[in-house]
């Protein structure tokens, strides 16, 4: 039987903006429309980031919790995660959000150096957001920009501040930091298997080179990211029509690799989450 893949699709992200691509979802009703769509094209997990009215990346929890009921009450089993990133944002209101529950967040386990600043991630605040992620029985993605940060997350597992086996995300093609090359992918892989062994696992490659990405994962036994998030917003050839078009693309090259869609319960099963209420 064919392997089961976890596509997680990142509707919104920090950029692009409408002007950059008028199909980026930014209202929470959008947000959800969007995500609605993505399901039902065969994606089992969202990644959520909120805007302000002015589109800067939002914190507020009340933005968070329209996305997150929404998601639930009409893509039932949908995996909801919610991202602590830090563009935009300051760290105290990175987990303004996490009282609320969601299934998932994100969690990057170190500082990296971004295009044009750098990601802010200190030891101290790290193990908060671990530790209120523990308390809350929210299941983390590590988000691994650069090498460190895998090490860095199996330290968090011999403290007790995440559950094993975790759920690791590889982001390639950041300018400055991972490159989006197959070498460093395959490494990574290698290492997460002698590190953090039974972990499951995700790669994220931005802009041109995320179907490249994607097709990697498909055929090394991962699961893929996808959404108009990790798509580019500057080479107007490289913007798509949709989240759901991207996870079409995806579904429409599972069986290639002997690989489907998971289903939301299966995805669940696979990540050691709760069936959905």
């Amino acid at each position: 039987m064919s392997q089961p893949v976890i596509i997680t699709v990142a509707i919104t992200g920090a950029l692009p903006r409408k002007k950059d691509n008028p199909a980026v979802p930014v209202t929470p009703s959008e947000q959800v429309e969007s995500t609605h769509q993505a399901f039902e094209a065969g994606a089992s997990l969202v990644h959520v980031h909120v805007r302000n009215p002015d589109e800067s990346p939002g914190s507020d929890p009340e933005l968070f919790a329209r996305v997150q009921e929404g998601v639930r009450k009409h893509c039932p089993g949908m995996i909801v995660q919610f991202s602590t990133g830090g563009r935009g944002r300051d760290q105290a209101a990175r987990a303004s959000m996490l009282h609320l529950k969601p299934d998932m967040a994100s969690l990057a386990t170190g500082s990296v150096n971004f295009p044009a600043n750098v990601y802010e991630n200190p030891p101290d605040f790290v193990e908060g957001l671990a530790r209120t992620m523990l308390e809350h029985g929210i299941k983390p993605e590590i988000e691994v920009f650069d090498l460190a940060m895998l090490y860095n997350a199996a330290n968090l597992v011999k403290k007790g501040l995440l559950k094993n086996p975790p759920h690791v995300q590889f982001v390639l093609g950041i300018p400055n930091a991972l490159p989006a090359r197959r070498t460093v992918f395959d490494f990574l892989r290698s290492e997460l298997a002698d590190v953090l062994p039974g972990a499951t696992w995700v790669a994220a490659g931005v802009g041109r080179h995320q179907w490249e990405v994607n097709r990697w994962c498909l055929e090394s036994g991962g699961h893929c990211r996808t959404g108009l998030e990790d798509n580019l917003r500057i080479d107007a050839e490289r913007l798509a029509a949709s989240n759901a078009e991207l996870v079409t693309k995806i579904v429409r090259e599972c069986d290639r690799h002997g690989r489907r869609p998971a289903s939301a319960a299966e995805a669940r099963a696979i990540l050691g989450l709760p069936a959905a209420a």
